[in-house]
């Protein structure tokens, strides 16, 4: 079922991809050529009945059907019917049906599967413009749905309610613009009012069900690919190095999220709503990146365990990373960042584990900030070398530098803050059990542990024995500072393996 997905997933974004300008004329044949080379070159077979009456060409039963790799099986997706109109200006229209069902088949993993996708749309009006070499398609739609009617496992429908998924957007326009050379290079943009989607499942040997229902409003999207002309999609290797880049951004201005279900015999609920967010991704053969990041976002969680919801909250949430991909030889750049800001959790939840309001109930932050070099051993699209990673014990890469930019921990009246630099011995492993030997340091400054540590005692969860040794421990790695409860600490790593903390030697 996964290879189902994935292919099922990825012929559906090359569809969208084909479907901006340059003032020349185009011929519904050149339109259809170029679709057939497009799908071609990523290793589809693309065939259609077709005829032409008049102005307009009728494509009929296109197919598109790939053989996967290494006896995985194979894929198939057959679209009824496409109009191919010449507007007699230099544009074409490509028209489809209002409603019609769209079978993807193929057989993965041992089991032959077959889906039937019920395709929808209101004042779809898509136009192509330019030159074979450099066509524009422009949309617009009132709305674009697509709905899962029935799905066949070995000839087998699957019992009713075991899976449904239905998405629909609403008032839509974008623009693709594909231009062939050495490469076809894609820009992209659409955006949406908004986009609804419910996803169900049930389990038909038990009880285990979930529904999940949301709404992405004020949708936008803005791209960039480079398709190579002549390479193996079955070959992810040769994908990359043939010249596939892809950088994009997705934003939307507000979220909501509903699940529900029962799981080990207990019925949940989940509710979650944010007020915008955005995702970011670039990918080429040398480097991915993802800069993930949402605003205002609130969940409630109720279970068949707990009398009440439990409610959390944060003004901001976002992961962000860059990690270089190909093997080299060079040391590279990587980095890395992630931030929970302003958490905060409901009275009812706290509490729980702090009935009389001793700790502060001040919003949490945690942020960390860090950039530094590596070294890849492996092309992480290369299967052979993953699977020869998997049965050695090579590591996949070396740290050679770490920088700490960043470092805030603030939670229930303490606050931690710090900075770094390192390099890494990778000759070096004897100091350190196998890791490579650090050299450098990193700046902490702590304030407010002893008013917690005392809040700890009073409510029972530190002994007085526990809360000895931690105050032993911190007045061996650092030295009050100038502002009460604050403590400040140098940890210094140095290249022979010592640590020291305050310039007192620790190992």
């Amino acid at each position: 079922m996964s290879v189902f997905f994935r292919r099922s997933c990825g012929a559906v974004l090359a569809y969208a991809v084909a479907t901006q300008g340059a003032l020349a004329d185009l011929t519904a044949n050149e339109v259809w050529t170029d679709w057939q080379s497009y799908f071609g070159a990523m290793g589809y077979t693309i065939t259609g009945d077709e005829s032409t009456s008049g102005d307009v060409t009728t494509i009929s039963n296109m197919t598109l059907s790939m053989e996967l790799p290494e006896d995985d099986g194979q894929f198939q997706m057959v679209m009824p019917e496409m109009t191919l109109t010449e507007n007699g200006d230099g544009t074409v229209n490509v028209g489809l049906p209002e409603n019609f069902p769209l079978t993807v088949s193929g057989q993965a993993d041992g089991e032959e599967f077959a889906a039937n996708v019920l395709y929808s749309q209101s004042q779809l009006n898509m136009v192509v413009s330019g030159s074979p070499e450099d066509m524009t398609y422009d949309y617009t739609a009132d709305k674009l749905g697509i709905v899962l009617d029935s799905l066949e496992v070995d000839g087998e429908p699957l019992p009713d309610g075991t899976l449904g998924v239905s998405i629909e957007a609403n008032d839509l326009d974008g623009s693709s613009r594909m231009r062939t050379g050495e490469n076809r290079n894609v820009t992209q943009s659409f955006n949406a009012a908004d986009m609804a989607y419910n996803i169900t499942f049930k389990d038909p040997e038990t009880d285990e069900s979930a529904l999940i229902e949301g709404k992405l409003d004020q949708l936008a999207f803005e791209g960039e690919n480079i398709i190579p002309k002549d390479f193996d999609l079955s070959d992810p290797k040769a994908f990359y190095e043939a010249g596939f880049a892809f950088s994009g951004n997705f934003t939307y201005a507000a979220g909501t999220t509903d699940i529900s279900g029962v799981s080990e015999g207990e019925e949940f609920s989940m509710a979650s709503t944010s007020e915008g967010g955005r995702f970011a991704a670039s990918i080429d053969a040398e480097r991915i990146a993802y800069d993930l990041e949402q605003s205002s976002t609130k969940l409630a969680v109720t279970t068949a365990d707990l009398p009440f919801p439990i409610e959390v909250a944060m003004a901001n949430a976002g992961l962000k990373f860059e990690f270089p991909v190909q093997q080299s030889e060079e040391v590279q750049p990587f980095g890395f960042a992630m931030n929970l800001t302003d958490f905060t959790m409901s009275d009812v939840l706290w509490s729980m584990f702090d009935p009389a309001g001793t700790l502060p109930r001040d919003p949490a932050t945690i942020a960390l900030d860090t950039t530094g070099t590596a070294k890849v051993l492996m092309n992480i699209f290369d299967p052979e070398a993953a699977v020869a990673l998997e049965t050695s014990e090579s590591a996949p890469g070396e740290l050679h530098s770490l920088k700490i930019n960043e470092l805030l921990v603030s939670l229930v009246g303490a606050k931690l803050t710090g900075d770094g630099d390192f390099a890494f011995d990778n000759a070096n492993t004897e100091e350190f059990d196998g890791l490579p030997t650090p050299s450098g340091v990193a700046n902490l400054q702590l304030v407010g542990a002893n008013a917690l540590i005392d809040k700890l005692i009073g409510m029972g969860l530190l002994s007085d024995n526990d809360a000895l040794g931690a105050r032993m421990m911190m007045g061996m790695m650092a030295v009050p500072g100038e502002e009460p409860d604050t403590l400040n600490s140098t940890i210094e790593f140095t290249e022979d393996g010592q640590i020291l903390a305050n310039g007192q030697r620790l190992k």
